[in-house]
């Protein structure tokens, strides 16, 4: 009876706080190895990464620093000339070593969802 008093309580204080917000350090990129506080080393199985930490690629408009439609530029090599409306471009915000992370840990299991990076001021 005791033992079920308590795994009732523990259920109904899990149940009020669903997810945990932790802080760690990237110790390798490759394979991504990531370290809490508690000393606990996560791997790549353990860990679900958002857009916020990864190296991915988007569409972009360039609208600052160009006039609409066509501009010639000199590169050293000769002259060129292209219409500047919209084109791709890669974000590289892939996880670095020494990188500090903020991360949810999902309630009752061993998941990890990776936010984004800390950023220190």
């Amino acid at each position: 009876m005791t033992q079920l008093i308590k795994q009732m309580a523990m259920e109904a204080v899990t149940a009020g706080k669903p997810c945990d917000i932790i802080t760690g350090a990237v110790i390798s990129a490759k394979p991504l190895k990531i370290r809490l506080a508690q000393k606990k080393i996560l791997t790549e199985d353990f860990l679900i990464l958002t857009r916020n930490v990864t190296d991915y690629e988007t569409a972009v408009t360039i609208t600052s620093g160009f006039s609409p439609g066509s501009h010639s530029q000199y590169t050293g090599s000769g002259e060129h000339s292209h219409t500047v409306t919209q084109g791709k471009a890669v974000i590289h915000n892939a996880l670095k070593k020494g990188d500090q992370v903020v991360l949810l840990r999902q309630s009752g299991g061993q998941r990890y969802l990776v936010l984004d990076k800390v950023v220190r001021l």
